[in-house]
């Protein structure tokens, strides 16, 4: 039986699959290529170009290959592009996935691992965040993902699938081999943004606001390594095809870094000074996320590894030095 990983090009989704593999696990990937790179793709996953709300391809893969479980990364994933697009992250993450949860429905797949995220907290009431606090997104990213976990959840009434959703935090870093890495056009994510000034590819880090309700006035995030995300997406298809319910689990290492702590670890990682200059706050950015993740160690037995921000950083340089345009030959 294979496991099915939707957006298995793209960043999280290429370090899950390569991980599935390293674990003799059998993998088809399906991706789109809009936003993920084939080469990313692990040589022993089987791939497959295509959209998962294309009906007669989606199920032309559920009849040709053994689908046993699906994870599911292909969404999009930039807040503040959801803020100027809404319409275009409801179409993508919402609609596309409602027809392709009716083709797994309609071919008899009933489990399924979700890549949710951090942002369905919007404005934490409390930090650590726990998986039953308030969901009030303050972006249509967080809308859309929260949007999809209730879809789950009322699929999963009606037609006996089983989800888990994987709500996380600040992904980063990369496989410890070099070879596949953080490649977005455009980037957006902190870390590989810092670290294109020592590569020489900008000037300075913008900081996105210096007046949040933090010591020191810059956002705090929990950061997590991509390859410890990877293992968690793992352990939640193993419960669920061990007979677990669904469920939704937090991922995070509990412990958050604010902008200018990052920054201040790259600088020590990289050995440059990187210049950082001060701007207007972005929409939509919460002052504060930070996970407890109790509940996903207790449950699937998942316990993060590469825990440091330093170690994290480092990897991300590796790859960025080596591949300081991504994929791009």
């Amino acid at each position: 039986m294979a496991i099915l990983v939707l957006g298995g090009a793209g960043y999280i989704g290429s370090h899950t699959v390569a991980a599935l593999c390293e674990a003799g696990r059998d993998v088809v990937v399906v991706d789109n290529l809009e936003t993920g790179h084939k080469e990313a793709v692990h040589p022993d996953a089987k791939f497959y170009q295509g959209d998962i709300s294309d009906h007669d391809f989606i199920s032309g893969v559920f009849q040709k290959e053994n689908i046993s479980s699906v994870i599911h990364f292909a969404a999009y994933s930039l807040v503040g592009e959801s803020v100027e697009k809404p319409l275009k992250y409801y179409e993508n993450n919402l609609c596309k996935t409602r027809d392709f949860l009716a083709a797994m429905v309609e071919n008899g797949v009933d489990k399924i691992v979700f890549s949710s995220t951090a942002a369905t907290y919007g404005e934490p009431e409390r930090v650590p965040i726990l998986e039953n606090d308030r969901t009030e997104p303050t972006n249509p990213y967080g809308e859309t993902k929260l949007a999809m976990e209730k879809m789950f959840k009322w699929t999963a009434n009606a037609y006996g699938i089983r989800y888990v959703s994987l709500r996380y935090f600040n992904a980063c870093g990369a496989h410890t081999s070099g070879d596949i890495g953080e490649a977005h056009s455009p980037e957006s994510h902190l870390i590989p943004l810092i670290l294109q000034v020592p590569n020489g590819q900008r000037e300075f880090i913008s900081v996105f606001g210096n007046d949040y309700p933090t010591p020191d006035g810059t956002c705090i995030r929990d950061y997590i390594h991509v390859t410890d995300l990877a293992m968690a997406h793992i352990l939640a298809v193993d419960y669920l095809e061990k007979g677990g319910e669904s469920d939704i689990f937090n991922l995070g290492n509990g412990v958050g870094f604010s902008v200018k702590e990052v920054i201040e670890t790259a600088r020590k990682v990289t050995g440059h000074p990187i210049p950082a200059k001060e701007v207007e706050r972005r929409a939509g950015d919460p002052a504060q996320l930070i996970a407890s993740s109790e509940k996903a160690k207790r449950v699937l037995g998942w316990n993060p590894r590469q825990d440091s921000l330093e170690e994290i950083i480092s990897t991300a340089w590796k790859w960025h030095q080596a591949h300081p345009n991504g994929f791009e030959k």
